[in-house]
């Protein structure tokens, strides 16, 4: 028996250390072979990438479809598009999409366009402008500082025709190709959309299957949860802040254009998409369009457009912002600055844009995991005062 011990004792020392040096060796190919397992990992992601852009796309009109699809199926009369009404409400979202796309190209993007060429124009007699208002306003004035003046100069000198010579074309040209190579890539994600959209109650009832097959009956309880309060965070969040960004583009230019700024249209679509991000977006979207009033319209349009551009962010984020959320992420305005900040940082603006949400779903499994604890901590500590009160009485 003794002798059996030692053998085993020994079979299994051998094992680890052969474990641990396959362990090694393997670390140390990796590590040699990094670029080329990189490069797998690129062609891996570009292959997925149609997927996960049509998952992201089905996750959006998700609801809309939803929604249309219980209008279709209350059509007692017509029993074809009762029986039809999942097929019948995607096309119906396809369609209002595409409507929309038709009108933003033929409307908004020349405008826009248009605008960013006129600026890039005439940007020098711009400032050529702003500077004779300034040389003539009183020498006490406050705009007559350095610190103006040199603020003023460094606007002046940002280049922006250099994003139109020739040498930026052959740029853009290659990178429209590189477009046109992936438009095959876009039509895959459109299939994948519908066809997750066509097939939703298939797939969530087999992640349902799988959950309760691989998890006990508690953990899968917390997973269905979890996995329904996330959705509902993140789809308020991303249908929410798009809708406030629409609104509030279209209320800053209608705003602007009464003022007479120029280029209304194009800044007030900036803000609407700046508006995205939150915090942030605002504040940049707000000094970007002071420069660009301050070049082409003067000293006091850019102050009136200023107050009144920070009066609609405050009715925005008061009354406007709160209504479509409803509030439902429900976190501090600190945690929101944090998480825009640290996101950006390591993410870039998709990082601003969804580090809301995520530090969100963290705050909600957080808090629940510390109410958890604490609920059993009282249990126990109840236990330990009841013990103790029938020891003082018998005692």
């Amino acid at each position: 028996m003794e002798n059996n011990k030692k053998n085993k004792g020994k079979l299994t020392k051998w094992l680890y250390w052969f474990l641990f040096a396959v362990a090694v060796i393997l670390v140390y190919k990796t590590l040699d072979n990094i670029s080329a397992i990189g490069s797998w990992i690129g062609n891996l992601i570009d292959v997925l990438m149609p997927f996960g852009v049509g998952l992201l796309i089905a996750y959006l009109l998700y609801i809309p479809c939803k929604k249309i699809e219980s209008f279709y199926k209350k059509s007692k009369k017509i029993k074809f598009i009762k029986n039809r009404a999942r097929g019948l409400s995607i096309l119906t979202v396809y369609l209002i999409i595409i409507l929309i796309l038709i009108i933003a190209i033929n409307f908004l993007i020349p405008i826009v366009a248009s605008s960013i060429i006129d600026l890039v124009t005439n940007i020098q007699s711009y400032y050529n402008s702003l500077m004779t208002s300034i040389d003539n306003m009183p020498d006490d004035s406050i705009f007559k500082n350095d610190i103006v003046i040199d603020l003023i100069e460094s606007i002046r000198n940002i280049d922006l025709k250099q994003f139109f010579n020739m040498n930026k074309l052959a740029e853009y040209a290659r990178g429209a190709i590189d477009v046109a190579g992936r438009i095959l890539d876009f039509f895959v994600a459109i299939i994948v959309s519908i066809y997750l959209l066509l097939e939703r109650k298939q797939i969530l009832e087999f992640i349902r299957k799988l959950g309760r097959a691989i998890l006990n009956k508690r953990a899968y309880k917390n997973f269905g949860k979890y996995f329904d309060r996330t959705n509902s965070i993140f789809f308020d969040f991303l249908a929410g802040q798009i809708l406030d960004g629409i609104i509030i583009g279209i209320i800053t230019s209608i705003a602007m254009l009464i003022l007479g700024v120029k280029y209304a249209i194009s800044l007030g679509f900036m803000i609407g998409i700046f508006n995205l991000i939150p915090y942030f977006g605002a504040i940049i979207a707000v000094i970007i369009a002071a420069i660009i009033t301050l070049l082409t319209g003067g000293l006091w349009q850019t102050v009136i457009m200023v107050v009144i551009l920070i009066v609609l962010q405050q009715i925005d984020a008061n009354i406007i912002n709160p209504k479509i959320l409803g509030n439902s992420l429900k976190i501090s305005p600190l945690l929101v600055i944090f998480a825009v900040s640290v996101g950006g940082a390591y993410f870039g603006v998709w990082g601003m844009f969804l580090s809301v949400p995520i530090i969100a779903v963290i705050k909600l499994l957080l808090t629940d995991y510390i109410e958890y604890k604490n609920r059993i901590k009282d249990r126990k500590e109840r236990k330990i005062n009841q013990k103790e009160n029938i020891e003082k009485v018998d005692k």
